[in-house]
């Protein structure tokens, strides 16, 4: 595989693949989004020591009429009402997401936007942050945390979040520090029961979850505003079905408002790419893990509600224990197409993502484009855990270049590529002539 862009339909409203908009958005509208965003970055220019303002698409999923901030380097847009007016092609797809197009790197961001000026400033500052990332000297990383689809990993994920809850209720700052060591400490557990994880989720924090609190910190709100917003987002979160690549849109901007509010106004400014987040919000609160942690985190246990958060991830795992039965029987051991990668692209919702221990991440939306065409999913396909390949169910119709299955479509290019089928399996797979 030569190159991969990863679009996530994660902000502050998750959307899904082929979403239509629900009101026309007119240049006028996006004009004064334009100008909105544009003051609201300078005036925040020393979050970051830098004005984060940057080229902006603001594309609608249903007609791919997209409003650019500035013009593109072929001129192909056309002027209209103080922003550019064009078609995104199809072959990029769309999603809140940073990327490069016809010459530029880009900010992308879904339209309509919310009628409510925090949390569409919110939006926008987020994936400016992402635009910016290599001049800030961060690197893009994109890591499946699949521990925390695990049933251990998702109990000690909710004890930490219940904790980081009180944590933000709490009026006094000795019961803010004191809510946070026990965060930690659910968070260190966790460390320990899955090795490795701690690197993994550092990275994923290090990316969506600075992303997700310089949203927060250029939105605009008040602190009579901010604890309400952060509360609600996390009563959200839980709906999802997978923490695996949500999780970061908690953590870091829970614990980065109550570190800037009590301790470092601008500590993420301290941050780079070789930081241990967690061991520096530690720091900061002057906190220490006692050495007796299993011990200590189950005597908190039932502060954070631990006998109904454990109860429910019980069963949740014998839930998901058959779900995952029936998907390796769908995409591994049932016969299926099997698509390899070659300059793959893609888009798709990190909310609701299915692991398969060895065999990858079941996708359940996505959409992906490469040299071949374009992939449409709308009921699961699987990706390898190499990301050299995605997997679908059997072909159920071909009509020239189109080929599709049960809840996909396949739209190819040309002539260049076909479904074949293997001589020792009833597996196919697309190839080149």
């Amino acid at each position: 595989m030569k190159f991969t862009t990863l679009h996530f339909f994660l902000g502050l409203n998750i959307c899904s693949i082929g979403a239509a908009a629900q009101t026309q958005v007119t240049a006028e509208r996006v004009s004064g989004y334009v100008e909105e965003i544009k003051r609201v970055t300078f005036d925040n220019r020393n979050v970051w020591n830098m004005d984060l303002y940057a080229p902006i698409l603001f594309v609608d999923p249903a007609t791919r009429i997209l409003f650019a901030n500035e013009q593109d380097s072929t001129n192909s847009l056309k002027a209209e009402s103080g922003v550019f007016r064009g078609v995104l092609p199809d072959h990029i797809n769309i999603a809140n997401t940073s990327m490069r197009w016809s010459g530029k790197n880009w900010a992308m961001i879904l339209l309509p936007l919310s009628d409510n000026r925090y949390e569409r400033t919110h939006i926008l500052a987020h994936e400016l942050f992402h635009r910016a990332q290599p001049k800030l000297g961060f690197e893009t990383f994109n890591i499946d945390n699949i521990h925390l689809d695990k049933r251990d990993g998702r109990i000690y994920l909710r004890l930490e979040l219940e904790a980081l809850r009180k944590a933000l209720e709490s009026s006094s700052k000795r019961d803010v520090k004191r809510h946070l060591l026990n965060a930690l400490c659910f968070r260190k557990v966790r460390y320990l029961t899955y090795p490795g994880s701690d690197a993994t989720e550092n990275l994923l924090e290090l990316n969506e979850g600075l992303a997700e609190y310089t949203g927060l910190k250029l939105s605009g709100r008040n602190n009579d505003q901010m604890i309400p917003h952060l509360l609600n987002s996390l009563r959200e979160f839980h709906k999802n079905k997978t923490y695996v690549r949500s999780f970061a849109y908690q953590t870091v901007p829970i614990y980065g408002y109550l570190t800037s509010k009590n301790v470092n106004y601008f500590w993420n400014k301290d941050i780079d790419m070789n930081s241990d987040l967690p061991y520096y919000f530690m720091n900061a609160f002057e906190l220490a893990i006692p050495p007796n942690l299993k011990i200590y985190t189950s005597g908190i246990l039932s502060e954070y509600n631990g006998e109904r958060i454990t109860m429910e991830e019980k069963q949740r795992e014998l839930d998901n224990l058959k779900l995952v039965k029936d998907l390796v029987a769908k995409f591994v051991t049932g016969s299926h197409l099997e698509i390899p990668f070659e300059k793959m692209n893609v888009s798709f919702n990190p909310s609701n993502l299915i692991p398969l221990e060895n065999y990858g991440t079941v996708y359940p939306t996505l959409r992906i484009t490469d040299n071949w065409g374009i992939l449409t999913v709308a009921d699961g396909a699987l990706l390898s855990k190499s990301w050299d390949k995605v997997t679908v169910t059997l072909p159920t119709e071909t009509k020239a270049r189109a080929i599709t299955g049960q809840g996909w479509t396949l739209e190819l290019n040309g002539d260049d590529y076909i479904v074949s089928k293997d001589e020792n399996s009833d597996n196919y797979h697309l190839v080149k002539k």
